[in-house]
């Protein structure tokens, strides 16, 4: 039973359920196998880097087959489209699918979101999120209908959105949730942090307790090498966790949480 695709949220965009960073050092032909296996929310972030950059130059004859994701952390309006322009002009695109606005754990200014609608006038971007490490802002920021999408963290070792995130984002109108640090930055999958008894979580496991809530539409994954890439694809092969294999991800998720001094 794998991972069917997902609705994102009200921009009613199909994407497969992971998506790939290109913050990490993934080879060219990785991504591509990604895209090609099903994995076509594409996250062109905040390490651009010339492999990824390859890659999405070679997947252009099939830019229909992708979602992909400009990430900006421009604080100021002005320098906004700039940045997304010379993102862009870096692929040979001529509009992405999604801007990101990264990283607001506070309120973001009218001017900066005044700043993405422009960019979505003009046809550069079709839909404009935010990206929150703080649950209860991200929550504020969904509600304030100004956003299509939301990335916000969830793990687990970091459960908290369960509680202080996807209850207050719920209905046909909700915008589209993407989770982030699935493996919390490695930590996860480190035997030092792991309880006796309890077996070593791989980058699959972690990617399969993510999305097997209701609530994430989409997992994004940040690989670095080929063998990585294939753990993605493995998990949205394996599909969703039976009950016991989410009570022993959250098991192992509370005592990474204690062992790594990581906050809920």
């Amino acid at each position: 039973m794998r991972f069917e695709n997902r609705i994102l949220g009200r921009t009613g965009v199909t994407v497969g359920p992971l998506g790939i960073s290109a913050s990490y050092g993934v080879p060219a032909a990785a991504v591509e196998r990604a895209v090609e296996a099903g994995i076509t929310y594409v996250y062109w972030g905040s390490v651009r880097t010339a492999a990824f950059a390859d890659a999405l130059r070679h997947l252009a004859p099939h830019r229909d087959r992708i979602t992909l994701v400009v990430q900006s952390y421009s604080r100021l309006a002005t320098v906004l489209g700039w940045s997304v322009e010379r993102a862009l002009r870096r692929i040979g695109y001529d509009h992405a699918d999604v801007l990101l606005l990264g990283y607001w754990n506070s309120p973001m200014p009218a001017r900066i979101v005044d700043a993405a609608r422009t960019l979505q006038r003009r046809g550069l971007v079709n839909f404009v999120g935010v990206s929150s490490h703080n649950r209860r802002v991200a929550a504020t920021l969904a509600a304030s209908g100004d956003y299509d999408l939301v990335h916000v963290r969830y793990n687990a070792a970091h459960p908290g959105a369960e509680d202080d995130f996807f209850p207050q984002v719920s209905g046909e109108n909700r915008p589209g949730i993407v989770s982030f640090t699935g493996t919390s930055w490695g930590q996860l999958l480190n035997p030092k942090y792991i309880p006796e008894g309890e077996r070593t979580p791989t980058a699959s496991d972690c990617y399969r307790f993510v999305l097997s809530h209701s609530s994430v539409d989409v997992c994004a994954t940040g690989p670095a090498s080929a063998d990585h890439v294939e753990e993605a694809i493995a998990a949205g092969d394996l599909g969703p966790m039976t009950p016991e294999e989410l009570a022993w991800m959250r098991r192992v998720g509370a005592e990474v949480r204690r062992r790594a001094w990581l906050k809920h």
